[in-house]
Formats: structure tokens, sequence, C-alpha cells
């Protein structure tokens, strides 16, 4: 390594080039299997540009890749691991095939929870997303049974201690005010993303989650075309905006700390199942594919569908109906 050239730790430079994740880059590097200048290395180690790095013996080359970036609609009942002993559906076997770069998941969604997972080629990306420094906020529709009271709402606002530390929502929306039955609707919304968080936190009230659809991340929607199963490719523009949320840009330079929110609503686009989305060139008029509360989750067909939450400061009201033509 020549003492004047910039360095990077190894498995952060292994990251960036999308061979994996930045923890299983980690166990590699533990495990003996990647070496530098000929010599085994270990965590801690620092490279820099004209270094020699193999991997399992064959030499790694450090050219500039072009990273991808998707975002999927993950139905419930699939795994967010690559291999699973049951053998059950992952959601790796719905995204397309790449060479010589591996699809890293930006967090999970348990088996059966459904809705928004990003995936890049970008692990240093996809660490910086979901490392709970960025602040991101994640929101979820969740449909819960049994008696909820105004006492354990605050409580869950105030903060529970749970197996794995203290847990809480930073806000929690009523999905409607006259909703009616066992079953009702909230809106919840995370700075974090541990594991069954959302589920964790209802059950220490007593109450049961029947279902669960991560709705958000940031400010990204499911754009309504995308329904369970299907995923697209990220525009340019979308792009930026991920590199802003983790507080990173394309290029290496740290962008300023603006505010992250976006306007617009999903784009209209057709889509098969299992296949990405194509997108046009939006013309004038045409609405940004994410971020937009109004939006609202995209739900399956036959499914049946929480209502609309409430904007903050304003009172909530029955779900619009379809788009009347004008007379």
């Amino acid at each position: 390594m020549t003492d004047d050239l910039p360095t990077e730790k190894l498995q952060k430079v292994l990251a960036a080039m999308g061979l994996g994740s930045r923890r299983g880059l980690e166990e590699w590097i533990a495990e003996g299997r990647v070496s530098v200048n000929g010599r085994v290395s270990k965590l801690g180690d620092r490279v820099d540009e004209e270094d020699r790095i193999e991997l399992n013996g064959k030499p790694v080359v450090r050219k500039a890749v072009r990273h991808r970036y998707l975002l999927y609609n993950k139905p419930a009942n699939e795994i967010c691991s690559r291999k699973d002993p049951e053998g059950r559906k992952s959601v790796f076997d719905q995204l397309p095939k790449l060479t010589k770069q591996r699809w890293v998941s930006v967090g999970r969604l348990d088996f059966s929870t459904s809705g928004l997972l990003l995936f890049t080629t970008d692990g240093k990306l996809a660490n910086k997303l979901m490392h709970p420094a960025s602040r991101i906020d994640r929101e979820y529709a969740v449909r819960v049974l049994g008696d909820v009271t105004d006492e354990i709402l605050q409580n869950m606002r105030n903060g529970v201690m749970l197996e794995d530390g203290l847990a809480k929502f930073s806000d929690i929306k009523r999905g409607r005010e006259e909703q009616e039955g066992a079953n009702q609707w909230y809106y919840v919304v995370l700075m974090e993303g541990r594991n069954r968080e959302v589920r964790r936190l209802w059950e220490s009230q007593g109450i049961t989650v029947s279902r669960l659809k991560r709705v958000r991340f940031g400010s990204f929607f499911i754009p309504s075309a995308i329904t369970a199963g299907r995923h697209m490719e990220l525009a340019t523009k979308e792009i930026k905006e991920l590199y802003h949320m983790a507080g990173e840009s394309q290029h290496g330079k740290r962008p300023p700390r603006a505010g992250r929110a976006a306007s617009g609503e999903p784009a209209e686009a057709s889509a098969r199942p299992g296949k990405p989305v194509r997108r046009d060139k939006p013309g004038r008029g045409e609405k940004k594919p994410y971020a937009s509360r109004a939006a609202g989750p995209a739900w399956a067909e036959g499914v049946d569908k929480p209502p609309r939450p409430a904007r903050s400061g304003r009172t909530a009201g029955p779900a619009r109906g379809p788009k009347e033509k004008r007379r």
C-alpha cells in the first residue's frame, strides 16, 4: 500500500463493487477468503487503488461499476434470505439475474410481511441506508385485532422496553375514525428496522397484528402499477434521491443536508409479475414515481384495502372513490 494514496477499509471497497453486503464480506475476510498483495487479509485492513485484491484465489478487477437499483413490492410468504432450508420462495428469485454483481437488499421484511423493498448492487449505499444514523423513517399499514385505547397508543409513542432495547413509533395515525368491527387499520412510523419491531410493539400491549405492509421507505412509495410480486428499475432522479437520503452522492462527495421530502404521485406504468416495468420518458404534467403520501399503498387485486391515513393537522375522512369525469 502506497502511503500517499487515499485508503479505505477493505470490506467497504468490496461492498462498493457490488460483491456482497458489508456483513457478508466481513465474514469472508474472517474466513481468510480475501487476500491483499498476496497476504491473507484481516478485518480492519485498509487498501488503496494500487493494491492487488484476490477473492478465493482469483483477482478482483477494480474498475468502475455501473450499479443498478430496484424497487420491489414484496408479497407475503417470501423470505428475504437467498436460501432457505425449508424451500420457501425468496425475494431474490424474482429479481433480474446479474453477472459479477449481487443484489443487496436495503433492510428486510419478515416472511408474512409484504410491501416496499429496495435493492441495489452498491453495497456501500445499502449499508448507509440501513444504518440507524441515517434516520430514515419507515411507514407501515397495520391491521390489528383487539381493543386499542388511547393509553396503548401513547405507550407506543413514548417507548416500550423490548428484549433488545427501547422501541417506539415516531408517529401513529388511525386509518379512519369511523372504523367498525374487531379489525382496525393504523399507519405507524419507525426510524429504524429491527427484527419484527412493529409486531412486537403491538404485541407488548396485548394487541394482535393480523396484517402488515410497508408502504413507505423515506420518500419512496410503491407506485400503483407495481402490485405484489412486481419490480421496477429506478430512474436517474430516484437514484439521486437514494444517495441523498443516505447522505452520500454517486461520486463519493457528501451532498448538503437539505430537506429530503419529494413531491408528486406515482406515474402510470404497466408490468407483468416478476418483470421490470418499462418506463417511457415522462411528458409534460406527468407525475414522479415516488414520494407521495396521497397516492397511498398499492394493494393486490381482490384484497381488502386499508383506509387512507389522516395527514397531520387534518381529520380523516372516507376513502376517495374513482375520479369523476368532468361534465
